[in-house]
């Protein structure tokens, strides 16, 4: 096995320094089916010997806590690549023969094989052995055509096809994709260099309904000059439902204190709009977001020796919460921004004269602002203000209206 995958590798080098701009379409096209055919028939060999090394025992042998975590040191693979091998070959370790043998042929990929391979697993459990086998050929022809996730949806409905006469094949078939979701479900948070996150995973149906429920209505662009991608649109949203959570005083605790976000700062660079700050995680804010979120965050100050220790920590202060913060959404009813529909349990009490430059925290100097016009207003040349009869009203930037009119939020005054 090991000189006849040297020599496949030494063909395959020989190809990668081929002229193919010299070939004609119909020939690039039959090279790429064969290129495909033959990473295919790789990856199935990959498979195997990922499944006779995990059944041996070989990584804990040689000192690693598991397959998954010697395969990233042998292979030089991420987590999330080594975690999908070895998870591969243990679902096809019980694939019928058939299975695993239009791997090798090359007439399914490894993923579509592992579909098949769940959906034949739950027609044998629920049919019995002679119907999976039929199974096994009509998602084995099925795979000619589909993709695995679609393959999938088709799996998950393959009783009707091969045995339409079990009446709770429909039950049957949701019951196992219910129980592959519970068991497959999860969300991996790594960290990115400037305390960015990157988030994946895999929702199980209800969770993927609360989420999509929650955000989506938050994910609509903001206007015709919302100039934000969805993607963009979609992590603002998350990042909305987030705060109001915090908000609550309903999550559980986090080591010893309620579940907070912590930034430390300097004051004096605070008061100047000069200061960065610090999350407790490690990473750093720029200064405007640090005045961003000291508008509607509790104030701990510090006083810090010169080595940095915490020498006298004040009281939390200027906090807009309790019967201000009632008042403050009795009276704008949302967002105030002009033409924004945010309700008042997704919005900030922001500062009309900031915090920072001396301004009181009291009902005079509030104003709600949604995460979105939050940030807009503490970036842009927009300037907010109480008209005569106690509420907002916004002032324009003179590019966009020269006589700067003062506009409002009517939005909330009709629902």
């Amino acid at each position: 096995m090991i000189d006849e995958l040297a020599q496949a590798e030494s063909a395959v080098a020989s190809c990668a320094d081929a002229s193919v701009w010299a070939l004609a379409e119909h020939e690039l096209i039959a090279a790429l089916d064969a290129t495909h055919r033959l990473q295919q028939r790789l990856s199935a060999a990959q498979v195997a010997l990922v499944r006779e090394l995990d059944g041996r025992g070989t990584a804990v042998a040689q000192g690693a806590c598991s397959t998954t975590v010697w395969l990233r040191h042998r292979l030089r693979l991420d987590v999330a690549a080594a975690r999908r091998l070895v998870g591969l070959a243990a679902s096809l370790d019980v694939a019928p023969p058939a299975v695993r043998d239009a791997m090798a042929s090359g007439a399914v990929s490894v993923e579509q094989a592992r579909v098949i391979a769940e959906a034949v697993a739950t027609v044998s459990a629920h049919a019995g052995v002679e119907v999976a086998d039929k199974a096994v050929g009509v998602l084995v022809d099925w795979a000619e055509q589909f993709d695995p996730t679609l393959l999938r949806k088709l799996g998950s409905r393959i009783l009707d096809h091969v045995a339409p006469e079990i009446a709770d094949a429909a039950a049957a078939a949701l019951g196992a994709e219910a129980a592959r979701a519970a068991r497959d479900r999860h969300v991996t948070v790594s960290e990115r260099s400037g305390g960015r996150l990157r988030l994946r995973g895999t929702l199980d149906a209800e969770t993927a309904a609360l989420v999509r429920a929650a955000i989506d209505p938050l994910s609509a662009p903001c206007g015709p000059d919302d100039t934000r991608t969805a993607g963009q649109r979609r992590h603002d949203a998350l990042a909305e439902v987030c705060r109001p959570a915090l908000r609550t005083g309903d999550l559980p605790e986090h080591g010893g204190d309620a579940a907070q976000l912590v930034v430390t700062t300097d004051y004096d660079g605070l008061t100047r709009q000069l200061g960065a700050g610090a999350l407790d995680i490690g990473s750093h804010l720029t200064p405007e977001a640090v005045r961003r979120l000291a508008c509607d965050a509790a104030i701990l100050p510090a006083v810090l020796g010169g080595a940095g220790q915490v020498l006298d920590v004040g009281r939390q202060r200027r906090l807009v919460t309790g019967p201000l913060r009632r008042a403050l959404a009795l009276r704008d009813r949302g967002c105030a921004f002009p033409g924004c529909d945010r309700p008042p349990r997704w919005c900030a009490a922001h500062h009309i004269r900031h915090w920072a430059d001396g301004g009181p925290t009291s009902l005079d100097n509030s104003v709600l602002l949604c995460g979105h016009h939050h940030r807009h207003l503490h970036r842009a040349e927009w300037t907010v203000r109480l008209g005569g009869d106690g509420h907002p009203e916004f002032v324009p930037p003179a590019w966009l209206d020269p006589d700067r009119i003062p506009r409002r939020n009517h939005y909330h005054r009709w629902t």
